[in-house]
């Protein structure tokens, strides 16, 4: 697996890292967690050496899943976590942002002890608080880097004013945001601010959540509990009129022998030399399948054609409901 440089501070990780939300959250019921582990250690063994978890999923449970999963490999990888909901204890879930330093510290303790780790190698804000001024929020991640719990500072979803003011305090190592063949509304502003600035891309949902793997049609049912049943990119006819843009990623699949999701994957790859991106799974065959997508270099003359056909594809649905989209801090 290759290796590629996540901003200016010595963080280099595998091409392709593994996002582990899905394994326990988001997606309907959790994933039984002995596959998990199994498929955990499956990616170590296939050179993957970058996890991404928090402690929202589940919450908690992901977290201790990784932790558990990656114990014996702890000198070999490089783990991200995230700090910055409210987490109801006794309900176990969500219940607002809460980015104070006090709950910022408190979640880096209750962190490392479910990741069975001394520092967290990358630790991002999972959205931008409101009430607490990202200066404060970077500053007292700093004082967690200079106390030798942290490595690196991350933002996820942050707008680019967010990621300037942030980047002044604590130099950010990576950005985390949705980006992919049908999310590229951070082409605009984000990639060319954290291009000057030297920031890392972690790409989540590089495959549109399994839309762009082409394993998902207008007749697909999701289970209780799956995200994707309140998107309105998802709805029956959202995804009816989306099968556009999958069937231009099929004809390059088919020109490459490989798959729509290599090709999703290897388009995002080739965007930009520091993006990294963090499909998940919960299935053996589909890691080696995504892996595969860093062996794949799509030629300047194929990306352009995706990218003339592309523009003449108009994506159905936006990506989240408009009140989860406000809470992104885009």
């Amino acid at each position: 697996m290759p290796t590629r440089k996540l901003g200016k501070n010595g963080l280099e990780v595998s091409a392709l890292g593994l996002g582990c939300m899905g394994m326990s959250f988001g997606y309907g019921p959790a994933a039984d967690k002995n596959d998990m582990i199994k498929l955990i250690h499956a990616a170590v063994d296939q050179g993957v050496t970058f996890f991404d978890t928090a402690e929202v999923y589940g919450p908690f449970t992901n977290e201790e899943l990784v932790g558990e999963a990656l114990d014996p490999f702890r000198s070999q990888v490089a783990i991200a976590t995230k700090f910055g909901f409210k987490i109801d204890p006794i309900q176990k879930k969500q219940v607002g942002v809460d980015s104070s330093p006090a709950n910022i510290i408190q979640a880096v303790e209750d962190s490392l002890k479910r990741l069975r780790i001394d520092v967290i190698d990358l630790l991002y804000q999972h959205r931008v608080d409101p009430n607490v001024p990202i200066e404060e929020v970077a500053g007292t991640v700093r004082d967690l880097i200079k106390a030798g719990k942290v490595k690196h500072f991350g933002l996820s979803e942050a707008g680019a004013g967010t990621i300037r003011k942030a980047h002044a305090v604590q130099p950010v190592t990576a950005l985390q945001s949705e980006y992919s063949l049908w999310t590229r509304q951070h082409e605009k502003e984000i990639i060319p601010t954290i291009e000057e600035l030297g920031i890392g891309l972690v790409a989540f949902s590089p495959l549109g959540k399994g839309f762009l793997a082409g394993k998902i049609d207008e007749s697909t049912k999701f289970a209780e509990g799956d995200i994707r049943n309140i998107l309105p990119r998802y709805t029956e006819e959202a995804r009816s009129a989306n099968k556009a843009l999958l069937d231009l990623i099929n004809q390059f699949a088919t020109k490459r022998n490989a798959t729509a999701a290599q090709i999703a994957l290897a388009w995002v790859l080739a965007q930009k030399p520091w993006i990294v991106p963090i499909p998940g799974t919960t299935k053996q065959h589909r890691l080696t399948e995504n892996i595969g997508a860093a062996s794949i270099e799509l030629t300047p003359g194929e990306l352009q054609e995706i990218e003339n056909a592309s523009e003449q594809i108009q994506v159905t649905g936006t990506r989240y409901p408009e009140q989860m989209e406000k809470s992104t801090g885009l």
